[in-house]
């Protein structure tokens, strides 16, 4: 299956702006074909403002993210390979998405780790509910 990633920062993105508040992007500045305007990073990675009207040309597809913008006056433009978005956030509240870099390794010719007290499925092949109260 492909990854949740970027339907879930699509998503995070509209809800944000549905509710008048700004949207935020963390981006690892250091993650191979980043292109940013490296004199804004921080500790490798980089905020973006990525209001519209802000931002212009903004594309988020399954596998990147780009836009242009402008810094001190002049247009650049914005690269990151999907697996380099860290989080997305609405900067006047804090609420958002980070993503976990181990969420990226999973489903690339690696089965996924059995959660803990098996698979959910029993022997026979049927579910195995247990009732919480």
């Amino acid at each position: 299956m492909t990854s949740t990633k970027p339907y879930l920062i699509r998503a995070f993105n509209e809800w944000i702006l549905d509710n008048q508040l700004t949207p935020y992007l963390l981006i690892d500045a250091e993650f191979p074909n980043v292109h940013v305007p490296k004199e804004y990073v921080q500790d490798g990675r980089i905020v973006f403002n990525i209001t519209p009207g802000i931002v212009s040309m903004l594309s988020i597809t399954n596998e990147v993210l780009e836009f242009e913008a402008r810094f001190s006056g002049y247009k650049r433009h914005i690269y990151a390979p999907m697996k380099a978005v860290l989080a997305i956030y609405a900067k006047e509240n804090g609420r958002g998405m980070v993503f976990d870099a181990e969420e990226e390794t999973e489903g690339e010719g690696e089965p996924k780790p059995t959660p803990p007290g098996g698979s959910g499925v029993s022997k026979r092949g049927k579910p195995d509910l247990k009732v919480v109260k």
